[in-house]
């Protein structure tokens, strides 16, 4: 065991704005070498792990007028956690983790990385391409090998986004560090409401969440745990897949509003008026014309808090690119750093930056929760997927592993549910007394009616 001295955890805290003299009330189990990659995956996995847990322990000694419960993180927790969507099981059947089209490509004169998860992107990917996409998607690999082999990284990038598709060239190196791992403003005065005395941290807090794929709802699973009432909200045309939301959606309830229709925007405005919290995890400004900017939120709901994240950052020319982890890691030279023995681009032991990412957004609410006891402003949080790849390719140090023998399944349980026997990670976020698995299984995505508990 391992107290933080963590420089890793300690930045994470300071990023987080959090009381200096809380840093080293983290200690970590060494599970050995867990998520093994040339880059410091461990360790960055733990401090965000850490961090969350920690600002969880100041958030319940503030609502309860007691000292900070001591926290302790399994790293083996961590690990197993961080690759939830790989230990899921439905009724036994193993979930398909990345559709044959996504995946790295040769190109004339390097590499490329596609992401076609989603049916929306994949028939985007293929249009672009020029490529009949009526076979199967193992059928047509050898078709898209064939003709992204003589085209030029950038032509096949630009190309597909300009399709609306997703195609990254991979960096040959890493990207120069400057993004900020994580942006905290104050906005406004008062208007929040107050928390009482809870068991759990997050007790009472009401949030909406309008994320998809993973670094949100992992954020806002988070949350759900610690007690927050968490409310997934999505249009009823962007169907989330089934395995992901059965991964990510324990804790927590599922709406669909379409924000553009009257009676639905009124919906929302009235959940909008007892929300406390408002996470997004969509492209900066795409959400703007339905009236859901952090300025138009933040003024018809003093005190609230606005939690953001999105892939490559919050300016610059791909800001408002659409991105996933796996291509963030691409375009930031992650992928170039973990190459394999033949020169292939390779990846990290996880999609560690969209868990990371997530533990780190809660984590900032959490924090955020403890701040507005002060001042009951309104506060606006930013974080990216790109951010938090330049912390690990810039910012952490290996720490030697500790502990030896890892083994996940002490951190995996059943649930039933209405998607069948789900066979799980439990959550890694832990301080003394903490709850060791979520109130709820995952509700049916899109079944539960627009209001609060």
């Amino acid at each position: 065991m391992t107290h933080t001295e963590d420089a890793a955890t300690a930045h994470a805290w300071a990023a987080l704005g959090g009381r200096s003299e809380l840093a080293p009330g983290v200690s970590y189990v060494g599970a050995g070498a867990v998520l093994p990659s040339r880059l410091p995956v461990r360790e960055l996995a733990r401090a965000s792990v850490g961090s969350a847990s920690l600002a969880a322990a100041e958030l319940l000694a503030l609502r309860n007028g007691i000292p900070v419960p001591a926290v302790r993180v399994d790293e083996a927790a961590v690990a197993t956690a961080f690759v939830s969507e790989r230990h899921l099981r439905v009724n036994g059947r193993t979930p398909t983790s990345f559709a044959p089209l996504s995946r790295f490509w040769r190109t004339a004169d390097g590499w490329v990385r596609t992401h076609a998860n989603y049916p929306h992107h994949r028939a985007r990917l293929i249009r672009a391409l020029g490529i009949t996409g009526s076979g199967q998607d193992r059928a047509l690999v050898d078709v898209v090998a064939k003709d992204l082999a003589v085209r030029p990284s950038l032509e096949v990038q630009e190309t597909v986004y300009a399709a609306g598709g997703l195609a990254v060239a991979v960096a040959p190196e890493p990207a120069p560090a400057g993004l900020p791992l994580i942006e905290t403003a104050r906005v406004g005065e008062g208007g929040s409401r107050p928390l009482a005395p809870a068991a759990l941290p997050a007790d009472g807090v009401r949030v909406l969440d309008l994320t998809r794929t993973i670094s949100g709802p992992v954020a806002t699973r988070t949350l759900a745990l610690l007690g927050a009432d968490v409310l997934r909200v999505d249009a009823p045309w962007l169907q989330e897949d089934r395995d992901a939301h059965a991964d990510t959606g324990p804790g927590k309830r599922s709406t669909l509003l379409d924000l553009a229709a009257p009676a639905d925007a009124q919906a929302f405005e009235e959940l909008l008026r007892e929300a406390d919290v408002v996470v997004t995890g969509y492209r900066p400004g795409s959400l703007d014309r339905l009236g859901l900017s952090p300025d138009a939120l933040l003024a018809r709901r003093p005190g609230l808090i606005v939690a953001q994240l999105c892939a490559w950052g919050w300016s610059g020319p791909w800001a408002k690119r659409r991105g996933f982890d796996s291509l963030v890691q691409a375009g930031t030279g992650i992928a170039a750093v973990e190459a394999t023995a033949d020169g292939s681009p390779g990846a990290l032991p996880a999609q560690a930056l969209d868990h990371a990412t997530g533990y780190l957004l809660a984590a900032a609410v959490l924090r955020a929760l403890s701040d507005r006891r002060a001042d009951g402003g309104g506060r606006h949080l930013r974080l990216s997927l790109a951010g938090t790849a330049s912390w690990l390719l810039h910012g952490i140090d290996a720490v030697p592993a500790e502990g030896h023998g890892y083994d996940p399944a002490p951190w995996l349980t059943e649930t039933p549910s209405s998607y069948g026997l789900l066979s799980h990670a439990l959550p890694p976020v832990q301080y003394a007394g903490a709850p060791g698995r979520w109130r709820q299984a995952p509700t049916p995505w899109g079944s539960d009616p627009a209001r609060w508990v």
